[in-house]
């Protein structure tokens, strides 16, 4: 396993978080180097478009810094308006507090409509803006919008790895381990609460397609059974998947859900009039967060006691006290700060601008191609706690020929208690081995 910087001084001071084994995992992967304990801001002009928008400089000398971040909306159970919200959020934000040496960063955000065709145009609207970057993202068109982003140069930096070229291209940057490292990590923490087989309830599409083989590999070395229910993506009545799922509700049985918040809402309300007493129910987050939580009763929501695999550390962790801010400051709606895809957008930026901070140290101009070069430098870069330090470096990466761009293996487990969602297990814990194919550790 290749080794990480020692985390930040802030990090070490979150909670006094712990991997699995009882070590940090900034100790475990340490790289050479000192981290920057503190994120430095680009000045920031928020200023959002939809599609087709006008095109500004993206960077080098003289006018604004310009990045991108698109989402779909309007599309149904795909929808996730909360990720082009937190961006502009965090244009609004940035503003406020002046800027540096007088640039402004320019977001421009795209609804992506869950489309080709509208990941397609979001792509072509951030070459046409020459944008320094497109950041946490939301789509399942990786594959197809990737091949304008290469041609650009253009670093997609922290999408939400929904799709293989994601976790391939050598322009994509992903801060968190997508859907691969999700269903991985829910399997064993499934696996560890002694389910004997599991059924994975999920979308019928390209991107839910993976899922099945990862979970599988998490589950295989505890030797516990795999079924795979699909569900059409705008699937709104789920009684006859979560009948499918709980079978004859056998005391070992569990299910876990890989659905988007609102068909889990769905489910949920099929959960509960199917009625089951014996099996376990989990979730990947981004399908449960709190949101769906309180809206199926709280401490009487059939979630209650449920288990859940996120990438970062629960909602009321104090990780997210900026986010909290900068959200509370605008009193957006349409941002939930317990969603994944939220989450994975403020992480994001954190990192773009940690790295671009670096750039400007080192008497460089911002661009797409400095941008780059710095994520590929193997220096690390820590967003704050919400993740162990991350960097892209060739020794970094994940040795699989799938997905090489993939960095950040680590999950949090977590559990709903009196309707809340809590730490199950404290910290981090690394599950690269059943992406590799290894064997777990002992």
């Amino acid at each position: 396993m290749a080794r990480r910087s020692e985390p930040s001084a802030r990090r070490l001071a979150h909670e006094g978080q712990q991997s699995s084994d009882g070590s940090r995992p900034g100790a475990v992967r340490r790289r050479a180097g000192a981290m920057a304990a503190v994120l430095v801001v680009l000045p920031g002009l928020l200023a959002t478009s939809a599609c087709g928008g006008p095109a500004a400089a993206g960077g080098g000398d003289g006018g604004d810094y310009t990045v991108m971040t698109w989402a779909p909306s309007g599309s149904g159970a795909a929808d996730r308006h909360g990720v082009t919200a937190v961006a502009e959020a965090i244009g609004r934000s940035v503003d406020a507090k002046g800027g540096v040496g007088g640039r402004k960063l320019k977001v421009l955000t795209c609804n992506e409509q869950n489309t080709v065709e509208g990941a397609t145009a979001c792509a072509r609207q951030a070459v046409d803006a020459h944008a320094v970057a497109v950041i946490g993202s939301y789509s399942q068109y990786g594959d197809t919008f990737m091949p304008a982003l290469e041609s650009a140069r253009i670093p997609y930096l922290g999408g939400f790895g929904l799709s293989s070229a994601e976790f391939s291209s050598p322009d994509s940057y992903p801060v968190a381990g997508g859907t691969p490292t999700l269903i991985a990590g829910s399997g064993r923490q499934l696996a560890a609460a002694g389910c004997r087989s599991v059924a994975l309830i999920r979308p019928d599409t390209r991107a839910g397609d993976t899922l099945t083989r990862y979970l599988s590999g998490a589950l295989q070395p505890s030797g516990v059974k795999l079924s795979d229910v699909k569900v059409a993506e705008k699937a709104t009545d789920l009684t006859a998947a979560a009948q499918r799922a709980i079978g004859d509700d056998r005391t070992g049985s569990c299910v876990t859900n890989a659905l988007g918040p609102d068909q889990t809402l769905s489910l949920i309300e099929a959960y509960r009039r199917v009625g089951p007493k014996r099996t376990l129910l989990a979730s990947l987050l981004g399908s449960v967060q709190q949101s769906v939580i309180d809206a199926t009763g709280g401490a009487d929501s059939p979630l209650n006691e449920s288990y859940a695999t996120g990438w970062y550390p629960p909602e009321a962790s104090r990780v997210w006290d900026d986010l909290r801010a900068t959200v509370q400051s605008g009193s957006d709606q349409r941002i939930d700060i317990s969603d994944l895809g939220v989450q994975n957008t403020w992480v994001a930026y954190q990192v773009f601008f940690q790295a671009a901070d670096r750039i400007r140290s080192a008497g460089q101009p911002l661009t797409a191609k400095s941008l780059r070069t710095q994520l590929d430098s193997g220096d690390s870069l820590d967003p704050g706690g919400a993740t162990p330090p991350l960097n892209w470096g060739m020794t970094d990466m994940l040795p699989s020929a799938e997905t090489p761009r993939l960095v950040n293996t680590w999950v949090t487990f977590q559990q709903v208690k009196a309707g809340r969602l809590t730490e199950q297990q404290r910290g981090f814990s690394d599950i690269r081995w059943a992406l590799t194919g290894g064997k777990p550790p002992q």
